[in-house]
């Protein structure tokens, strides 16, 4: 991933200013810096949500198009809340997702992706019965149920507990040795230790 000289702005008030970094494949990048200084309107442009209004923003070789099959092939993210349906199960909603995103065998995709959050125990409640903890895991398996080259996330660290955040910091190793880029915005400065390769400074920006 290369961001090249990432220019936004809202009105009068600049919020990127001529950013520049990569990160490459098997490496994660944690943006950190204080509320307000741009860290989540750097994520969206990256995903497609938002647009820059100056540079360039590339994935693989493929420019931001949230539009393009390919591109979305490219990237997950969770940005914060991922709504599920009211009326489907965990399960059910994680074969809806990958169904959507061209997945072979929607129903083991999403068997294999509740495993690895370790929601498969309660795989066929509904979502609005989780505890705000497994609906941050089910957040997260809505991105690892779909085909993917860069994960993009939002403070994941959100409503986990010490267990949870040790769980999540093993899940992006995991993501890390199968050669896909992590970038994440976190304020947990355990979990940057733990598995961020290179640390982005928002408040320097």
């Amino acid at each position: 991933m290369s961001i090249r000289n990432a220019h936004r702005s809202f009105g009068d008030l600049p919020v990127l200013t001529g950013i520049d970094f990569d990160v490459a494949p098997g490496r994660c990048c944690a943006v950190v810096g204080a509320n307000g200084a741009g860290k989540s309107t750097l994520l969206r442009c990256v995903v497609g949500a938002d647009r820059l209004d100056a540079g360039v923003i590339d994935i693989d070789g493929t420019p931001v198009d949230e539009t393009s099959r390919a591109f979305r092939r490219k990237v997950a993210a969770v940005l914060g809340d991922v709504p599920a349906f009211a009326h489907l199960t965990a399960h059910e909603h994680l074969q809806l997702v990958a169904t959507g995103h061209g997945v072979p065998d929607p129903f083991d995709a999403a068997t294999q992706a509740l495993a690895e959050v370790d929601l498969l125990a309660v795989s066929d409640r509904l979502p609005v019965t989780f505890s705000s903890g497994q609906r941050r895991r089910l957040a997260l398996a809505s991105a690892f149920v779909r085909p993917r080259t860069l994960l993009v996330l939002d403070e994941p660290e959100q409503h986990l507990d010490t267990a949870g955040r040790s769980w999540l910091a093993a899940v992006l190793e995991s993501e890390k040795q199968s050669g896909r880029t992590v970038l994440m915005v976190s304020h947990d400065a355990e979990l940057v230790d733990a598995v961020a390769d290179q640390v982005v400074e928002a408040d320097s920006w």
